[in-house]
């Protein structure tokens, strides 16, 4: 049998977005092994083929079956093991938490519950009060800026409602109405709240009393709006009815106590106070600061025994 050496070079091609790959040869001597043989019928041998010549034909022909063969059962199996593992991984999946930012935020998202007819009416209320911004030409929201001032500095003499003494409260400019932007005019009844429910530790974390701080500390009021805004995000409130676990859970409170939201305000502002100095925090570090208490809010809330806002952990700081 007469037989051509040739050198096979393997190439990828790139079809429709599929590797596949092809032959191609090159009329080289020193080959590994021989092309097959070639006939001039497809299916025959020529006619000066020897018996050896026919035997070895034969021989390869069933070896090139059994590779085929094996070739496609490693294929089959390939296919099932994957297939196993992802079904198994499924499985697992179900049976043990994995834990990431998509898998998380989908995880918190809640079946709301009936709420009753006193926390739709609570909820209500506190989205109204959630929507109205501040407007410093208004005689109410004037008068509410000044009860501030006079809770925050009962001996001192009212300042005009534009002046650098606001600064001193933590305002970045001579007038507060600029600040308070997203916070909106709940953000200042929060402030107010405090004062009124909780002076002493109102008055420790406007003096900052407390610990070692930085040359450059956060301002008073404008992290007090800060808070605020942060809350009513964590809560879910601008949603009709809050789906999130922490606006579920306090729905809970809500039920339980009317002010529910200032005074879990009241928990969160000494709560970043706290976070603050066990972080060594400066300025430029706030809104680091921030999630912090955020994530740490959340937790508390989430524990099975808070059924008041009292209950929480961290209620204990507002009573040192």
């Amino acid at each position: 049998m007469t037989s051509q050496t040739l050198r096979r070079r393997l190439h990828h091609g790139d079809v429709n977005g599929k590797r596949h790959e092809y032959l191609e040869t090159s009329g080289l001597e020193g080959l590994d092994e021989p092309l097959l043989g070639k006939c001039e019928h497809e299916s025959g041998h020529s006619e000066g083929d020897t018996l050896a010549d026919i035997w070895d034909d034969e021989r390869k022909k069933e070896h090139f079956h059994w590779t085929l063969l094996f070739s496609q059962i490693i294929t089959q199996w390939t296919q099932w093991l994957a297939n196993f593992v992802v079904g198994s991984g499924a499985l697992f999946g179900r049976l043990l938490p994995f834990h990431s930012g998509a898998q998380d935020g989908q995880a918190k998202r809640l079946l709301v519950p009936s709420l009753s007819p006193l926390q739709e009416a609570r909820l209500k209320n506190l989205q109204q009060r959630l929507q109205v911004p501040f407007d410093g030409s208004l005689v109410e929201h004037q008068d509410a800026l000044k009860q501030l001032w006079r809770l925050a500095y009962p001996d001192r003499d009212l300042p005009p409602l534009k002046s650098e003494l606001w600064k001193e409260m933590g305002w970045q400019g001579s007038d507060p109405s600029t600040d308070f932007r997203g916070g909106g005019y709940i953000s200042l009844e929060n402030l107010i709240f405090f004062a009124k429910m909780f002076p002493d530790a109102f008055q420790n974390l406007l003096h900052k009393r407390d610990g070692s701080r930085a040359e450059w500390e956060y301002p008073f009021a404008v992290a007090g709006i800060n808070i605020s805004f942060m809350l009513a995000q964590m809560l879910d409130l601008q949603s009709g009815k809050p789906n999130s676990l922490a606006g579920v859970r306090f729905l809970e409170l809500l039920s339980e106590d009317e002010m529910a939201f200032d005074n879990l305000y009241c928990v969160a502002f000494q709560m970043m106070d706290a976070q603050w100095l066990a972080k060594r925090a400066s300025y430029m570090e706030f809104n680091d600061v921030l999630k912090s208490t955020r994530t740490q809010l959340e937790r508390e809330l989430a524990l099975e025994d808070v059924s008041f806002v009292k209950d929480l952990p961290a209620y204990n700081l507002l009573q040192q």
